[in-house]
């Protein structure tokens, strides 16, 4: 099982992997005690593939079936992959593929206008009837706020919208930009509990769809409004901007690009609030098994490769938030209900699509739960005193958004 072999002796520090091989060879690699997993690999050309670039080919023999876990899981798996993911960093092999992938990151997160929208299309058209099979009854596709573990997904993708929305601190008559405005379910509640126009943007066909039939059906038509277009190509002015979960389709060459056109969006006094993925470890580049299959030039930032570009642009970062843990807690929702319905996608699709996303959903909740994953929220603006100057607002708004969601019945 050469080379392979020799990698996965000095990957495997907690835990216990038994593999085997082709020919059925039993090997054996441990660790301090921790999960026990057992894979078959059939295929012999994965002993070079998998030395060489284990996070591509490892998602793509799962995929076609010639990686299995007979008595494991694929979850079982990817948790011990993920709880040992720094040894298999430092393997020297994998040091110099890393430093070379890190230096086409240019190429791989190149995000122009026109291939934006290709790829955004890769992911996000896949059709309205899919998604719906496992995101919340409101159609929100990013992380959730779960204030009490317990709580179901929807009261959690609730809470998050309250939470935003109380960090903006809207006022009557404002006119709201939404950058991503995914399936419409955020610029709608904006435009329920406050007395504000809202513009969406998406690159999405479905999501645009699907958002403009919402509006409507809510009565909303004459305050919300969503458009099929770059944000780039905007000219007006929004006393609020708000974006969630797609600023990691920018790209890092790009993120000059977009707060400068963020500032010009604004006025002096205007707020915005960013949510997105970003990690706590240096600067790296994005999964090429993900980067390949799900989301096509998109990338999770370092901390430290957003500050710099907001502080180039003059905006004062008015307050940062993370929120560690609660995404890996949305991917085990998403994932418990597209288990559930796992016959649909296969009969929408086929086994080998299932799988896909199967390995997607699972191995990005490792990365919140045992990786480097958070998300963070950081509101932004050009005076220093553009939001209130203590935090307490924040949860004041949201006890008042709660009250005002029952009094109108928002979520009913």
């Amino acid at each position: 099982m050469f080379p392979l072999s020799t990698m996965l002796k000095s990957f495997v520090k907690v835990g216990s992997l038994t593999v085997y091989d082709a020919n059925d060879n039993e090997h054996v690699f441990t660790g301090k005690p921790g999960l026990d997993v057992t894979m078959q690999i059939s295929d012999a050309s994965l002993y070079r593939k998998l030395f060489f670039n284990p996070e591509l080919h490892a998602g793509e023999a799962y995929m076609d079936g010639r990686i299995t876990f007979p008595q494991s899981s694929l979850r079982d798996f990817l948790t011990l992959f993920s709880q040992n993911r720094l040894s298999l960093g430092a393997q020297p092999t994998q040091k110099v593929l890393r430093r070379v992938s890190r230096g086409l990151k240019r190429f791989q997160q190149a995000n122009p206008v026109g291939k934006a929208q290709k790829n955004v299309a890769h992911h996000y058209d896949l059709g309205n009837p899919f998604y719906k099979l496992f995101l919340d009854q409101d159609m929100f596709y990013s992380c959730a706020y779960f204030r009490d573990e317990g709580e179901t997904l929807e009261a959690a993708q609730r809470n998050k919208c309250r939470l935003i929305a109380a960090k903006m601190n809207l006022q009557p008559g404002q006119k709201v930009l939404d950058i991503g405005s995914g399936w419409g379910g955020l610029a709608c509640y904006l435009a329920q509990v406050a007395d504000v126009e809202v513009t969406g943007v998406t690159l999405s066909k479905e999501q645009h769809a699907l958002s403009v039939d919402r509006a409507r059906t809510l009565g909303l038509e004459d305050r919300v409004q969503f458009h099929l277009k770059d944000y780039r190509d905007l000219d007006s002015q929004f006393d609020r901007i708000v974006s969630v979960g797609m600023f990691e389709h920018v790209g890092v060459t790009h993120y000059d690009e977009f707060f400068t056109k963020v500032n010009a969006l604004m006025p002096d006094d205007g707020l915005m609030l960013l949510h997105s993925i970003g990690h706590m470890s240096p600067p790296g580049t994005a999964s090429p098994w993900l980067r390949k299959y799900i989301f096509p030039g998109a990338y999770s930032p370092a901390l430290s490769e957003v500050f710099p570009v907001v502080e180039s642009n003059s905006l004062w970062v008015l307050d940062c938030e993370f929120l560690r843990v609660h995404y890996a807690t949305t991917l085990k929702h998403w994932h418990e209900r597209f288990e559930k319905n796992r016959a649909t996608v296969a009969e929408m699709y086929d086994e080998r699509f299932c799988r896909m996303w199967e390995f997607y959903l699972i191995s990005a909740e490792m990365m919140f739960r045992t990786g480097s994953q958070e998300v963070f929220h950081m509101q932004l603006s050009r005076k220093r005193d553009a939001a209130p100057l203590t935090r307490n607002y924040i949860i004041e708004r949201q006890d008042e958004l709660q009250r005002l969601e029952a009094q109108r019945g928002i979520w009913a």
